[in-house]
């Protein structure tokens, strides 16, 4: 994202006003007698602590978000789900319908709110399922899209697994589809692209003596054009930009033409055939590729190749193992039909889907590539493989709550109840209980081949 000011009034094309409005500058014209009309996103951004949203507005793209859009605190939550979700939410709930109802009026056509938050922390966990379930409750025809952001498994908060647990139970109630990413697989990407890069790209602990193998407007380097050191260190950049351009190649069905488009609600319909099974496992290739110069793209067959390797998921795990009950595919580029049929039939003989889903691919075509390449390919995935997520996720709730450990600090805020705990853990288990009941359904029944690809739009 770059800052945008136009000098006088210009039609504003579908691409860019699905993601942005122009602002008119009233200040400008009143003190300088310049008409100017700068863009601004349309968003909101939430932070019970000041300092990450005070950084940003001293950013490069600080212009691009609207000040007045801006909701923070001083104290945070503390790392504690029901303080985001309990007190903070009711405290800052009228003040954040008003501002979602002020963008929303901005909008001729509003398709789909856009909720990014993280799974660990409590300002993320909490304040971002309560904003989820204001949401549902001012907008309910209107889709809910989630991307939450799940601790790794050396994650540094000690009471990230009831966060995590507590709020994956309020993204099974009020989300329409959720996106769920793990930062313990955005490590292992980011390690295996460094692996990748040449030796001289790094010097430890410093700007690389040697950049001219690296692209510095790319997924692996930081938006200041910086690598992160070539060491044990977390490259929390690193990782904000592949899920950054995740986000971007799933929306550009959005904002750019193509011969086989893609609206966002479609992948609700197509890929959630029931209402609390709307986890998908994404994957975004190629990854490799867009760190180093010297790293070329072998062609589009290694691509879909890539998208469909362990390596290149977003979660830590492997779709191959569990169910499939649909799989969407966005191809972005100089990509045809064809060769999705290609590497589809090349690929997924293996692959075990639901016998009843006859149309298992959504397939989208999107004309314009990624900037620099000649194309890209995003995998979306509603497959049974995420209940060893939720077991993990299960399991380290488990260690704390059978001890009592911790649950305190939850239940000394106003309208936390111990049910809360009992209630998310029953829905943990209610989900992996569903995926694990579709893997009995079809355990015996012989694996269901299409003698060709079947599209549908």
């Amino acid at each position: 994202m770059r800052k945008q000011s136009l000098m006088c009034a210009s039609t504003t094309e579908d691409s860019f006003g699905s993601f942005f409005h122009f602002d008119d500058t009233e200040h400008l014209r009143k003190w300088h007698g310049i008409h100017r009309i700068s863009c601004k996103a349309r968003a909101i951004l939430i932070d019970m602590e000041e300092g990450v949203i005070s950084q940003l507005l001293r950013g490069p793209i600080r212009d691009v978000f609207d000040s007045r859009q801006l909701i923070t605190d001083v104290s945070g939550s503390g790392n504690n789900w029901a303080v985001g979700h309990k007190e903070y939410g009711l405290k800052y709930k009228e003040n954040i319908n008003n501002l979602l109802r002020k963008e929303a009026e901005k909008c001729d056509f509003l398709q789909c709110f856009f909720i990014l938050h993280s799974m660990g922390g409590g300002t993320g966990s909490g304040m971002g399922t309560s904003v989820l379930s204001n949401l549902s409750e001012e907008f309910p025809s209107v889709q809910r899209f989630v991307v939450p952001v799940y601790p790794s498994r050396e994650d540094d908060v000690v009471i990230s697994p009831y966060n995590a647990a507590l709020a994956t139970h309020q993204l099974s109630r009020f989300a329409d589809c959720v996106l769920p990413v793990e930062n313990q697989a955005l490590i292992n990407i980011c390690n295996q692209v460094s692996k990748a890069l040449p030796r001289n790209a790094y010097s430890t602990g410093q700007t690389p003596t040697n950049i001219s193998h690296l692209k510095q407007e790319s997924v692996f380097t930081s938006s200041l054009g910086v690598l992160a050191k070539h060491c044990k260190e977390k490259p929390f950049d690193q990782m904000n930009n592949i899920v950054a351009n995740l986000l971007l190649n799933v929306t550009s069905f959005s904002r750019f033409p193509g011969s086989l488009n893609m609206d966002l609600n479609e992948l609700v319909v197509n890929l959630v055939p029931y209402p609390q099974l709307h986890f998908l496992v994404s994957s975004f290739a190629p990854i490799n590729a867009l760190a180093s110069g010297e790293i070329l793209l072998r062609g589009i067959d290694n691509m879909f190749t890539e998208a469909f390797s362990p390596y290149h998921y977003l979660l830590e795990t492997n779709p191959k193992s569990g169910l499939y009950l649909a799989c969407a595919l966005m191809l972005r580029g100089q990509g045809q039909i064809y060769d999705i049929r290609r590497n589809l039939n090349r690929l997924t003989h293996g692959f075990n889907f639901v016998p009843w889903n006859m149309d298992r691919w959504k397939i989208g075509l999107c004309a314009i590539p990624p900037i620099g390449h000649p194309y890209s390919l995003v995998t979306l995935t509603n497959n049974t493989c995420f209940q060893q997520n939720l077991l993990r996720m299960k399991s380290r709730f488990l260690k704390l709550y059978k001890c009592k450990a911790h649950l305190h600090h939850f239940l000394k805020v106003d309208g936390m109840e111990s049910e809360d705990f009992e209630t998310s853990l029953s829905c943990l288990s209610t989900l992996i209980e569903d995926y694990q009941s579709l893997d009995k359904s079809t355990a015996n029944a012989a694996l269901f081949t299409q003698p060709r690809l079947k599209l549908f739009v």
